[in-house]
C-alpha cells in the first residue's frame, strides 16, 4: 500500500510539472534546464551529506562501466529535459503528453529490438495500433509529431540504460552522476545565454528567483518518491500507475492551457489510448498466469 502512495505521489508530481515551468517564464528551456542540472547536483549533495552515503556515490566512481553508462544517461535525460521543457513554454504540452503516453509502447519495442525479447500477439497488436495513431496524427497535421517522438525515444532509451545499470546505483547516486556529467554543460549555457540575452535568474523579481532556485527539488523530490514505491510497489501496480502522469499532462493541455484538440487529435490519442488499454490488460493476464505457475 505504501509503494502505491509513493509511486502516485511521484506521477502526480510529473504530471504537475508544466504549471511549474510556466511559472518560471521569462527564462527560456536553455536557462532552466541549465538551473535544473545544477541545483539537482547540489540537493543531491546536501541529501547525500545528511543521509551519509557519500561511499556509495564513490563505490560507483571507482567502477569505469557504471560510470560510462551514467554519462550515456545523463544526455538522454538532458536531451528529455531540453524538449520537454521547450514543449511546456511553446504551448506543446498535449503533444508532451502523448510522449509519455507513447513510452510504454517504445518500451516494449525496445525490448524487442535490444534486448532481444519475444512479444505475445498481443503486444504486437498495441504496437501495430500505435503506429497507426501516430499515421492518423501526421496525415491530420501534416506534420512528424517529433516532441512526442523524441520524448518518447529519449526516455525509452534512458530506461533501457538504467535497466543496464541495474540495483548497482541507487537513486540519488544515480541522478548525482547524471548531474555531475552535464554540470560543464550547464554552465556554458549559463555563459551563453549570460552573453546574448541575459540571465533571469535574479532579474525577474525576488518569488520568481525563489520558484527557480526550487528546480532542484522539483527534480529530485518526485525521483525519489518514485524509487521508494518501486521498491515496494508490485510491477503491475506501478505499470498502471504511469499513466496519471501523461493523463494530467494531458488536462492542463487541453483545459488550463486551452491548446487546440481537433477531432483529428482526438483519433489519433485514441488509438494510443486503446493501444494501452490492449497492452496493460495483457501485462495484467501475463503477471495473473507467471504468479499462478511460480
Amino acid at each position: 500500500m505504501r509503494g502505491g502512495v509513493y509511486a502516485l505521489t511521484a506521477y502526480v508530481l510529473w504530471g504537475l510539472l508544466p504549471l511549474y515551468f510556466l511559472l518560471l517564464a521569462p527564462a527560456g528551456p536553455a536557462e532552466i534546464v541549465a538551473w535544473r542540472i545544477l541545483l539537482s547536483l547540489v540537493f543531491c549533495a546536501l541529501l547525500l551529506t545528511v543521509t551519509r552515503t557519500w561511499r556509495r556515490l564513490t563505490r560507483v566512481m571507482r567502477r569505469p562501466r557504471l560510470m560510462a553508462l551514467t554519462a550515456l544517461a545523463g544526455g538522454l535525460i538532458f536531451v528529455n529535459w531540453m524538449v520537454y521543457v521547450g514543449a511546456a513554454l511553446s504551448d506543446h504540452v498535449i503533444e508532451a503528453s502523448l510522449g509519455y503516453f507513447i513510452n510504454p509502447i517504445v518500451t516494449v519495442l525496445l525490448g524487442v529490438l535490444v534486448l532481444r525479447e519475444r512479444l505475445r500477439v498481443t503486444q504486437w497488436v498495441a504496437i501495430g495500433i500505435s503506429l497507426v495513431a501516430v499515421g492518423v496524427i501526421v496525415v491530420a497535421y501534416g506534420s512528424v509529431p517529433w516532441i512526442a517522438l523524441v520524448l518518447a525515444g529519449s526516455f525509452g532509451v534512458y530506461g533501457l540504460v538504467k535497466k543496464r545499470i541495474g540495483p548497482a546505483v541507487d537513486a540519488v547516486s544515480g541522478l548525482t552522476l547524471e548531474s555531475m556529467w552535464l554540470s560543464p554543460v550547464a554552465i556554458g549555457i549559463l555563459v551563453f545565454v549570460a552573453a546574448t540575452g541575459g540571465i533571469a535568474f535574479g532579474s525577474a523579481g525576488v518569488g520568481h528567483a525563489v520558484l527557480l532556485s526550487l528546480a532542484g527539488v522539483v527534480t529530485a523530490v518526485p525521483l525519489l518518491f518514485f524509487a521508494a514505491g518501486a521498491r515496494r510497489a508490485p510491477l503491475t501496480v506501478i505499470g498502471l500507475l504511469q499513466f496519471v502522469a501523461p493523463i494530467l499532462q494531458f488536462a492542463i493541455g487541453v483545459w488550463v492551457l486551452d491548446e487546440p484538440m481537433p477531432v483529428e487529435r482526438w483519433i489519433g490519442f485514441g488509438l494510443v489510448w486503446l493501444a494501452l488499454i490492449v497492452l496493460t490488460v495483457d501485462s495484467l493476464r501475463h503477471a495473473r498466469r507467471t504468479a499462478r505457475v511460480g
